[in-house]
Parts: structure tokens; C-alpha cells; sequence
């Protein structure tokens, strides 16, 4: 199955997969790419021992619509962090070698196995805005906050092996994945000779399939899953459904590729792909630039996707030379992607898909997704209806006009009025077609001289600093600042609920008086309390959009018809009138995106600024913990482990548990573990206070990761939760059973700790959507829930549930809480042996009237190995159990 092909005058070696073919295993022809690079990772693990032939002859008979269901190993090549789910991921690999050195193990063995890149992207807030000092001054307050939390990257990247820091202040991390670290084709030489690959990756952020707009394999996992791929353990899949959807003709004109992407996501939510693969196919596909395609499969987690792969072809190349790639290794990735027959030109017959489905690109529109779910598509025309049916119950009879004075500007504020305006996110920025339109439009409403409301926070986050210096050297940057659309840093902002305070002017009246604020933003992310916590309206748009909402200043304009506002001599200004058209886009884009720009920054990827310069390395192989930091603390996940022997549980025994939680469909990560603000009042606040730590200093949740203390009590703390045990409350509150006292959910959650009594979490469709959030299953875990008993799980969190010891439980195809009359007051026993994926088990409810009821659940342990890992108590354990049992088995061979 070794085959070669010439290359700089060297011999490369691959692993054929025409020879499975040749074997009578596959029609190679007819497979989805996605499976084709499946089966080569299964392929070329087999050959090194860690797959097995039966394995690799299952995969290769793939067909679609086959019913035989099987498992898998998948070893990805590298692995991918940034600093929100990646300084826990670090802080549990340090808190493990201390475990290890505790049991009489050796620490050092405790490292990445694989290339670690670990991007600093998600620490910056938007504190200061529409001024241009807000770079630096966001900038210097990021290292103010987060000097003890880089303090341990620095000692990690000394630590460990196969660890690379990227430092902040240099993008988005999907972006500069895109940019600069994914190869589509990975090349080794072990002992002396070549071998190329594709080059795959799993990352910490649910995001990470923009990747695949490149024609590179990889998904967001939580930490926990992470952590063990970085050990050395493998992903097991199961039989990959792969959905096609074949593009056809083009976008038309005024349409952009953030359109696309909400249709595509309205579109996919509603068919139903979550932990499904999906594919691009068809003669559309060549019209999409790589940008395009990057910013549709961004979006994978909004609709659900494992992947949304895109092939390799002519575009492929192309983005890479344009990004800087050598010649060289543009000229393997071809001359690998055409051997292996994954190369995708006119002669590349459809492959077979388990469903396929059409989309004509004409029949995009404009559109916006709002106000709380990106699936949620309004076209354009119709956002002021859908923001006034949305909030029909809340809005007074009478529209209200609230006056305030800010920057000595007398303005109003209103129900709808736009707060936050932010160019934001990797989805979008990523794109320089947007942002170059959004610099077009704010071009030619300076020049009509339209101004932004000042009761608007303004931002321009770019993923990459490429995306300012084009716009710099186009003169559009300008434009943007002309309307404070200041670059006010470079990494992930508004979209993952660092948007900063408002300023006070705004921020009171709005709180006064109840107002339902709006946030239009680039992004990809506009769940309830995501974006600002005094925002209840948060509406998706491409970056353009942002620019006119800006100087609309409302969402009850209809900009497809109302005026955005006056020139200088009261002429009406229309969105129409700003639009710029492809071609003058495309002139800017072949003018000033150049591919020195993105040389140049790669050169000092990894150097960091002054402030990262400045912050002290410390070495040792084992991290020095500081008792008294609020940032960084040990994490207690290995602290009950007392003996490196594993301790395995056959028998599900969780007794007489009580509901903790009762809730609906659609909670996200974020309501389950808030990223954003948090007030002092609040359980997190409190225990801040107390340590002495100001309230200007909090931080954010997202930066808080490495303190278990803060997490643990913000867990449940999004102010817009609905837990039906308190209907008549909204946020973090719960009943304590069967007292019926309402308590904070942390307060509650102590209580029954005290009381030994283990607690559930009853939920309906989706649970746990949104990002991957390792903490949404960590959190609940520290307050004591067992188990997750829901309607359906969305895919990553499920692993995350399964990967802290949580049992998640799923009802029957066509029952839920409401049709088997659960209120929550029940207390729960749920038995059964653990001998099979997906059994089935009994759990029994005692009602409050001392009525016993039984019904049947599907423990959704997926597949052997995560029974292996739930019976031994989590990922974690497990995997200190293994470091353990590795050190025994080479004194016992050394000895030998």
C-alpha cells in the first residue's frame, strides 16, 4: 500500500489509497472526500500498529445509506488552543503531573505527543472604542488582567514538548490557522525517509471547522477530549453520515457571503446534521472564492455539523499562494491531493453522499439572524416586524424615547435602539471581501457626510493584522475611523461576550427604564446574554451591514426602503445608494491584498510584543501553584485520587438524585457556563470580592477558566436562564427540594453536597449547543450533577458530559418531560449494567405524593471507549491512570 512520487528531486512516500481499491475494499471514485482523508488517517495508523486490517476494510466499503454501524480510531495530526478552553486544558496537564509525582510516577511523562499550537486570542475586551488609542489601551489592560494566566502558557511552553505559543495581539485563532499554520498536506522524515499526509487537527473551540474551507479535516472537541488526543489516545468515530449539498449558479450582485452562510445555516438546522459531515459538491463550488467557503464552514457549529469540508482544488492553491506559502509546498499539496485522487476539478465525478441536497446561490438575499439564534434568518426587509413580534409581551403600548447627553451630543434611546455596533468574529473577518465592503460603505457615507449615533459602542476587531494593513493601504481604514470604527484589537471580541462595558450614560437609562437595547454584530455567536448582559436584542449581519446599522442607529428601519439618514443638503441617504458593487470591491482586493503582507506578519508570529516579552518564565517540569491568585488555581479533578490502581464502575447507581435544574429547549454552553461580565451581586462577584479583588478588575468568566471557584459558582449563571423550578424568576435560581426554598443554584448545589445527595439536570431538544465549552460539563460536575436527562444532545457537549463522569441520558424517540408528567420535585434512581453503547436503562421516579414511576432512557455512551472512560470516572482520571500504568510496565520490561 506504499506508494511514491517525485518532489524537489526527493522520493515521497504515501499511503495509497488506490490499493484498497485494487483490493476490491472501495470505489474510490464515488467516495465523499471527507471519507477518502478518514480513510487514509485509518490507513496509515494501521500501518503503524494502531489500527487494525478489519477496521480499515470496514471504512473502505463505506456506502451511503448502509445500516452496518461500526467504530474507529482517528488520530488527528496536531492539535489547536486558544486561551478560553485552552489555559484549563494546561492547567489539568500540570495538576496531572502533580498527581503522578504524588502516586510515585514520573511527572515527566505527562506531555503532548502530538504538535500543541496554543493561539492567545480571546483575552481582550473592548474597553476603550471610537478613539486611536483603543488598541493600545485594550491591549495594556488584557496583560493587566491576564499577567498570571500567561505567566502559566510561558512555563508550559518551557514544560512541555511539542508546545507552541502564539502570543496575543496577532488574531483570530481559526484566521491564523487559516493563514499561516494549516498545511492541507503534512510532510515527515522519519527515519530518513518522506512522507506525506493530509495534514488534520482537532481544536478547543467549536469554530475550528473554517479549516475545512481549505480542504483540511478537522472539528472543535471540549478540552477534556483534547487532553487525551494531546496523551495519545485516539478519537472514536462511528460510521461518518455524510450530507452533500451540490451549489449551483452564483450569488447575485449586493449579495454577500454572510448572506450565504445564515441561509446555509437556517437551512441545515432545519434538515437536522448535528454529528453529521457534511460536503460541498457541484459546479458552484467553483465560483466561491476560499474566503467564501472558509466563513460557510465556520459556521458548522450553528447547524450542527462534525465538518464541512470543501474539496481540494485550483482555489485551494491559489489561497495559498496568496498567503505566503512557498512555491515548493504548493507544488506537494498538488501532486499529493492528485495521487490520492482528492483533487477536485471539472473531471471529478459527484461523489455518492448518504443525502444529497440543492442549493441555487441566485435565490440568496440579503438577510440578518436574530434576535437570540443564529439559525433564526429574517431577510432584511423584515427585521423591524420580527424585532417587534419577538418582544410583543415586553414592549409598552406606547413607544418610548428616553433622552441622554453623551460626548456633549443630546441623543434619545428607544426599545430597539442599537448599542453596539462591532465588526467582530472570525467568521467574518476572515473575508476580505466583507471588510473591505464594510470600508466601501463607510467610504461613501463620509463622504454624504452620515455620522454614527453617539449612543452607539463602535468596534473593528480584525482576525489577522493583514486585514488592518489592507485596509490601511486602501485608505478605507480611515473611512471606518471617520465613523469610530477604531481597530480596537486583534482577537476574538464582541462575539464570544467581551464587548466591554457600556458607557455609563447609556448603560443606566437602559437598566432605568427596562429598554430592550440591540447589538448588530459580524459574528457567529448571539444567544441570550452572549453578546453584553444589559443587551436582550443581538442580531447576526455581515460586516457591511454593521457600518449601515451603525448609522441607522435603530432596528425599526427598514433599510431596504427607509432612509439611513440626510446628507449635507437634506437629501435622503439610502443603504443603496452606499452599497458598493463587486467590481469595486474586487478592484480594491487586487490592489492592496498582496502576498508579502501575510509573509511579513508570519515572520513574527510568535514573538509577541513588549508586554509579552516582559512577563517572567518560570521552569521546573512541575508548575508552582499560587494559593492566593484568583486566576490560576489547581484544579481539584485529581485531588480524591489517592492509589494508581483504576477503580471501575459497572453498574449505573445513582440514587434518589434530585433536580437541580428543569429546562427547555436550546440551552446553550452559555447558559450553562456564562463567558461574559458578571455582577458583583452575583455568587462569582461575591467570592471575588471577598478575596479583595475590585470590581473593575473581575474580568470576564471566559479569563476565570483557571479558577474552579469562580466557575463552579457561575455555572448556571447566565441572567437569562429559565429553570421551571422557579418560573416566576429569571437567571440562576433553583428550588431546594423538598423544602421548596429558592436558592441560588451554587447555594442549592452546597446544600445537597452537604446532604450527600447526588443531583440531575432535566432538559429538552439541543442541550448543550453553542460553543465547546469544556466548563458547561466541569461546572456541573463540581456541583454534584450526575446525570443529564434530555431530548437530545448536541455533539461536542455531549462528550464534554461524558468526559467529566456525567451521564448524559436521552428520553425515548417521542417522550420529553411534558408527556410523562415530570415537574422536577421527583427524586430519581437510575440502574442498569454498563455492557453496551447506547442501552437501554430504567429510571425510576418518586413523586412528592410518594408515587413511584418507570420509564426507559438511552444512556448515550456512545461507544466502548467512553463506557471505558465513564467507568473510570471521567477522561481525566483515565488518563492518569494510564501515564501510571505506563511507568509500571517499563520498570517491569527494564527490570526484566
Amino acid at each position: 500500500m506504499r506508494a511514491t512520487f517525485p518532489w524537489m528531486g526527493k522520493t515521497v512516500n504515501y499511503h495509497r489509497l488506490a490499493s484498497l481499491e485494487a483490493a476490491g475494499l472501495s470505489n474510490l471514485r464515488r467516495l465523499p472526500f471527507t471519507v477518502k482523508i478518514l480513510l487514509e488517517n485509518l490507513l496509515r495508523q494501521a500501518a503503524a500498529g494502531r489500527a487494525t486490517a478489519q477496521e480499515v476494510a470496514m471504512l473502505a466499503r463505506w456506502r451511503p445509506g448502509r445500516a452496518e454501524h461500526y467504530e474507529f480510531p482517528f488520530y488527528p495530526g496536531r492539535v489547536l488552543l486558544q486561551d478560553f478552553t485552552g489555559v484549563p486544558a494546561v492547567a489539568d496537564l500540570a495538576a496531572m503531573r502533580d498527581a503522578v509525582a504524588r502516586l510515585g510516577g514520573e511527572p515527566e511523562r505527562v506531555h503532548p505527543l502530538i504538535p500543541v499550537d496554543f493561539v492567545i486570542d480571546h483575552s481582550l475586551q473592548v474597553d476603550a472604542f471610537g478613539t486611536p488609542q483603543a488598541l493600545t489601551h485594550n491591549i495594556q489592560r488584557e496583560f493587566e488582567r491576564n499577567k498570571e494566566r500567561y505567566m502559566l502558557l510561558r512555563w508550559a511552553q518551557q514544560a512541555f514538548d511539542n508546545v507552541r505559543v502564539i502570543p496575543p495581539g496577532v488574531g483570530i485563532v481559526h484566521q491564523i490557522n487559516l493563514e499561516y499554520l494549516a498545511s492541507v498536506v503534512q510532510i515527515e522524515e522519519p527515519e530518513g525517509a518522506l512522507w506525506a499526509f493530509p495534514d488534520t487537527l482537532i481544536c478547543t473551540d467549536s469554530h475550528t471547522p473554517m479549516i475545512n474551507g481549505l480542504g483540511v479535516l478537522g472539528w472543535g472537541v471540549g478540552g477534556i477530549e483534547a487532553e487525551a488526543v494531546m496523551l495519545g489516545q485516539p478519537l472514536t468515530l462511528q460510521t461518518p453520515t455524510v450530507i452533500g449539498i451540490r451549489l449551483k449558479g452564483a450569488c447575485r450582485e449586493g449579495v454577500t457571503a454572510t448572506d450565504l452562510v445564515l441561509y446555509i445555516t437556517q437551512m441545515l438546522r432545519r434538515y437536522g446534521v448535528v454529528g453529521k459531515f457534511v460536503e460541498f459538491t457541484g459546479e458552484g463550488v467553483r465560483r466561491l472564492s476560499l474566503a467564501d467557503r472558509a466563513t460557510i464552514a465556520n459556521m458548522s457549529p450553528e447547524f450542527g455539523a462534525t465538518a464541512t469540508m470543501f474539496p481540494i482544488d485550483a482555489e485551494t492553491l491559489h489561497y495559498l499562494r496568496i498567503t505566503g506559502r512557498s512555491q515548493e509546498h504548493i507544488e506537494l499539496v498538488e501532486r499529493y491531493a492528485r495521487a490520492q485522487d482528492i483533487f477536485f476539478d471539472e473531471q471529478t465525478p459527484e461523489p455518492d453522499f448518504d443525502d444529497l441536497l440543492e442549493l441555487d446561490l441566485r435565490s440568496i438575499e440579503p438577510s440578518m439572524a436574530g434576535p437570540n439564534r443564529p439559525q433564526d434568518r429574517v431577510p432584511l426587509a423584515q427585521v423591524p416586524e420580527r424585532f417587534r413580534s419577538f418582544y410583543a409581551d415586553s414592549l409598552p403600548e406606547k413607544p418610548r424615547s428616553i433622552p441622554v447627553e453623551i460626548a456633549g451630543q443630546q441623543a434619545a434611546l428607544q426599545d430597539g435602539s442599537v448599542v453596539i455596533a462591532a465588526i467582530t468574529s472570525c467568521t467574518n473577518t476572515s473575508n476580505p471581501a466583507v471588510m473591505i465592503a464594510a470600508g466601501l460603505l463607510a467610504k461613501k457615507a463620509v463622504q454624504r457626510g452620515l455620522q454614527v449615533k453617539p449612543t452607539i459602542k463602535t468596534s473593528l476587531a480584525p482576525g489577522s493584522r493583514v486585514v488592518r494593513e489592507y485596509l490601511e493601504r486602501s485608505g478605507l481604514l480611515a473611512y471606518l475611523e471617520a465613523l469610530r470604527f477604531h481597530v480596537v484589537g486583534f482577537g476574538c471580541t464582541t462575539c464570544c461576550g467581551s464587548s466591554g462595558p457600556l458607557p455609563t450614560e447609556i448603560a443606566d437609562p437602559i437598566q432605568e427604564h427596562g429598554l430592550i437595547a440591540a447589538a448588530v454584530l459580524s459574528g457567529n455567536r448571539n444567544f441570550e446574554g452572549r453578546v453584553h448582559q444589559q443587551v436582550r436584542a443581538s442580531f447576526l449581519a455581515s460586516p457591511p451591514l454593521v457600518v449601515a446599522y451603525a448609522l441607522a442607529g435603530t432596528l425599526h428601519l427598514d433599510l431596504t426602503r427607509e432612509p439611513l439618514g440626510y446628507d449635507q443638503h437634506g437629501e435622503a441617504v439610502y443603504l443603496r445608494d452606499l452599497w458598493p458593487n463587486t467590481a469595486e470591491i474586487e478592484q480594491v482586493m487586487k490592489q492592496f491584498l498582496q502576498s508579502e503582507m501575510f509573509v511579513k506578519n508570519g515572520k513574527t508570529l510568535s514573538e509577541g510584543d513588549a508586554n509579552w516579552q516582559a512577563l517572567p518564565i518560570s521552569s521546573g517540569k512541575l508548575f508552582v501553584w499560587d494559593c492566593t491568585s484568583t486566576y490560576i488555581q489547581e484544579p481539584p479533578f485529581f485531588q480524591h485520587i489517592t492509589s494508581n490502581e483504576k477503580t471501575l464502575v459497572s453498574t449505573l447507581d445513582i440514587q434518589q438524585a434530585r433536580v437541580l435544574v428543569s429546562l427547555g429547549d436550546s440551552i446553550t454552553t452559555d447558559h450553562i457556563s456564562p463567558v461574559g461580565n458578571f455582577a458583583a451581586s452575583s455568587e462569582a462577584g461575591s467570592y471575588l470580592s471577598a478575596q479583595g479583588v475590585d470590581r473593575r478588575d473581575f474580568n470576564t468568566y471566559g479569563a476565570r477558566r483557571g479558577n474552579h471557584e469562580v466557575m463552579v459558582r457561575g455555572t448556571f449563571g447566565n441572567i437569562r436562564l429559565r429553570n421551571r423550578l422557579t418560573p416566576d424568576r429569571e437567571g440562576p435560581w433553583t428550588r431546594y427540594l423538598p423544602s421548596g426554598e429558592v436558592l441560588s443554584i451554587y447555594q442549592a448545589a452546597e446544600r445537597y453536597r452537604t446532604a450527600r445527595i447526588p443531583l440531575l439536570v432535566i432538559a429538552g431538544k439541543e442541550y448543550g449547543c453553542g460553543s465547546s465549552r469544556d466548563w458547561a460539563a466541569k461546572g456541573p460536575a463540581l456541583l454534584g450533577v450526575r446525570a443529564v436527562l434530555a431530548e437530545s444532545f448536541e455533539r461536542i457537549h455531549r462528550s464534554n458530559l461524558v468526559g467529566m463522569g456525567i451521564l448524559p441520558l436521552q428520553f425515548l424517540e417521542g417522550e420529553n418531560q411534558e408527556s410523562l408528567g415530570l415537574t422536577g420535585e421527583e427524586s430519581y434512581t437510575i440502574t442498569g449494567l454498563l455492557e453496551q453503547p447506547r442501552q437501554q436503562v430504567t429510571v425510576q421516579a418518586l413523586r412528592p405524593g410518594g408515587e413511584v414511576f418507570d420509564f426507559e432512557a438511552i444512556a448515550r455512551l456512545d461507544n466502548r471507549q467512553e463506557i471505558n472512560y465513564y467507568q473510570q470516572g471521567g477522561i481525566l482520571p483515565s488518563m492518569l491512570y494510564k501515564v501510571l500504568h505506563e511507568d509500571e510496565k517499563e520498570v517491569t520490561a527494564n527490570e526484566a
